[in-house]
């Protein structure tokens, strides 16, 4: 009985210490969040290889519609609405599907969020669908990958790409609205928002009287702030009033030097510079 008794334990750690391992997956999956305009986007998909195979139009077929990846369909959340090649698409949660050709991509944005692989798409549950040319590398990409490119406040590529073939989406997101709100409500608070709303009219409103009178009150509440200073002398120079952006600049560099910032004094050389070659 205890022979019996102990072959049953050690059978039970056996299945217990098998659910336990975690084996290396052939297509690890991976997780990106990217802070965009003043939300985030988050990415989830998995990650197949090449592997000495032909992967479009073998492992991948054309004209087919394809997982974007492998394992359960690749899936994008957006927390703000977005324009995708100029096509809008609100916020929300998305799988990523694709039909290859040799020359184009069809990406299309669906709600299948739960679907695992392609079953279960369905076409009535598409949102968006994007014709794309395909860019044909010269160095082979081992692992596929989707990645976010070209960062800027409102605007990245999202660059897609296998093998030799990546097709690019550019993004777009409109800050305008939400930023001019938050703007305005922090006005009416005690401490108010003068910087960022000299880079508001300066940046989104191109208001540059307005974006001078911030910036002024700003660097009256903290005159040591050299990086105010600098960027009162760039609006200064959009706006062509080239002897205060100049001045402005000086004083940039003063309070720089004596904090000890190397960044700053170099930025602010290479803006006199250039303030010199307008005159």
């Amino acid at each position: 009985m205890k022979k019996i008794y102990s072959i049953i334990i050690g059978f039970a750690l056996i299945s217990n210490i098998q659910a336990q391992i975690k084996m290396p997956a052939l297509s690890p999956f991976q997780s990106i969040k990217q802070d965009f305009g003043m939300g985030q986007i988050e990415l989830k998909y998995s990650r197949p290889s090449v592997r000495e195979r032909k992967i479009f139009g073998d492992v991948v077929p054309f004209s087919k519609i394809w997982r974007t990846g492998a394992n359960a369909a690749s899936q994008i959340r957006f927390s703000d609405p977005v324009e995708i090649n100029d096509n809008k698409l609100d916020s929300g949660n998305y799988a990523i599907y694709i039909i290859p050709e040799k020359d184009t991509w069809e990406v299309i944005f669906n709600k299948g969020t739960s679907n695992w692989g392609t079953d279960g798409y369905k076409t009535a549950e598409d949102v968006l669908r994007l014709k794309i040319n395909t860019n044909q590398l010269k160095k082979s990409i081992e692992t596929f990958s989707i990645s976010f490119e070209n960062m800027k406040p409102t605007s990245c590529d999202l660059i897609i790409g296998w093998e030799k073939t990546a097709v690019t989406l550019q993004l777009k997101t409109d800050v305008k609205p939400k930023l001019k709100k938050l703007i305005e409500a922090g006005m009416l608070e005690e401490k108010k928002p003068y910087y960022q709303a000299a880079q508001y009219y300066n940046e989104y409103e191109t208001d540059l009287p307005k974006a001078i009178e911030n910036i002024d009150k700003a660097i009256e509440i903290n005159p040591k702030a050299y990086w105010m200073y600098y960027y009162k002398a760039k609006i200064q120079l959009k706006s062509g009033d080239l002897t205060g952006a100049l001045v402005s600049s000086q004083k940039s560099m003063e309070i720089a030097t004596q904090e000890d910032n190397s960044d700053y004094v170099k930025l602010n050389k290479e803006l006199q510079k250039s303030i010199k070659t307008y005159r």
